[in-house]
């Protein structure tokens, strides 16, 4: 017998969704509260750059699972910003590197203790064993997915 359920509030799929929609309400929330005016689309593209600067458009859309328009949309506000600059790569100039600026720099302590902060609250009451559960899970039907 099959493990889905196709009743709305037991599907993965929908539960995930409501569960990832509720943590970035709340991040939004925290960061307009902290007087940041970034939002959690922006905040993933340079969440990106922190772990490793000089990326690639096409790098950034395969690392946050998102379409070209999109990237170049959201690095067009992150420029408006003065967080990110793009410059044409030295080996091949088809190619728009992103670099963070020191402005963006100086929002990463910041911005990532409020993302920890928004975790805890949204992970009151769930314990580690739970949590390593959900993360397996949700790692076996990506991979099932995926290929």
């Amino acid at each position: 017998m099959p493990n889905n359920q196709f009743k709305r509030g037991e599907l993965y799929s929908v539960i995930n969704a409501m569960a990832a929609a509720a943590i970035a309400r709340r991040m939004q929330k925290n960061f307009r509260n902290a007087g940041l005016d970034i939002t959690i689309e922006q905040w993933s593209i340079l969440y990106h750059l922190w772990k490793e600067d000089h990326l690639s458009q096409q790098e950034l859309c395969n690392r946050t699972f998102r379409d070209k328009p999109s990237i170049t949309r959201l690095i067009d506000n992150l420029e408006k910003q003065k967080l990110v600059i793009r410059s044409a790569s030295k080996n091949d100039r088809r190619i728009n590197l992103v670099s963070l600026t020191n402005t963006a720099r100086e929002l990463q302590n910041q911005t990532i203790e409020l993302a920890n902060q928004t975790m805890d609250e949204a992970l009151v009451g769930v314990t580690k064993s739970e949590i390593e559960t959900v993360k397996t899970v949700l790692q076996k039907v990506y991979d099932n997915l995926s290929s």
